[in-house]
């Protein structure tokens, strides 16, 4: 296929930026998205020029950090998957394909493509755990009876991956879909309850301190999130929160 790429390029969170345009030819279809700027910053560095900076690791749908929009969808035109699990098949051969970086104030751009997303990391520092006894007289975690449909909806909130879609396609760059699943994921657990009412009222804390905006319940999040966190989990959070502040 032959392409033609427009890229946000950044030099650093001061720099202005700007889109460039890269013109690709003979890209396999049967290629993920980021082997295609493998092989685009393979060529700029043969040329002496700059390669586009972006965020990677295990290309395998986990880690969250190939974060991007792709014709202005966070992670591309699939459904449930994120930037390295997409295919140039996806794609037409002629097409222009516009790639950006995440675009809130909460994400700050570092260089091109790369946001800092860091802001994600204080608000789980900030409740986003169990503090265990590790004395020796830890209690095995299965020999607590927990309700199967219970289990299963802590599950499915922890597949979290942090990426950042969420706010990326909300209208407020709001982070609730990743707050209400990491607080879901404890409050859905006996093991969570202890510190259930510091979880929730410092997790939404730091949510707004981070500079995040109010959800309005228009549910892109949940419609671009690749693991598909459900909106529910926002519901069941404004619930922890109410009775929080009750209690607190």
């Amino acid at each position: 296929m032959n392409l033609t790429l427009k890229i946000w390029r950044q030099k650093d969170a001061n720099d202005k930026g700007k889109i460039v345009d890269y013109p690709m030819s003979d890209v396999s279809p049967d290629m993920s998205f980021l082997e295609m700027l493998d092989v685009l910053n393979q060529e700029l560095i043969d040329k002496n020029e700059e390669p586009i900076a972006f965020d990677h690791d295990c290309r395998e749908g986990i880690c969250g950090m190939c974060s991007m929009y792709v014709n202005g969808r966070a992670h591309g035109p699939d459904s449930m998957v994120t930037v390295c699990q997409l295919h140039m098949r996806s794609f037409n051969d002629g097409d222009t394909i516009f790639i950006e970086p995440w675009r809130a104030t909460a994400f700050p751009v570092i260089k091109d493509l790369i946001v800092d997303r860091s802001a994600f990391d204080r608000i789980q520092h900030a409740g986003g755990f169990i503090s265990v006894n590790t004395s020796g007289n830890t209690q095995d975690a299965n020999a607590i009876p927990i309700e199967k449909h219970n289990a299963d909806m802590a599950f499915d909130a922890a597949t979290c991956i942090g990426c950042g879609a969420c706010v990326a396609s909300c209208k407020n760059s709001s982070a609730m879909l990743f707050v209400s699943a990491k607080v879901s994921q404890f409050a859905l657990l006996p093991q969570g309850q202890v510190e259930a009412t510091d979880r929730v009222l410092n997790m939404v804390k730091q949510m707004d301190e981070e500079g995040f905006g109010n959800c309005t319940n228009t549910g892109a999040c949940e419609v671009e999130c690749p693991k598909g966190i459900s909106l529910e989990n926002i519901a069941r959070m404004n619930r922890e929160y109410l009775a929080a502040s009750f209690k607190g």
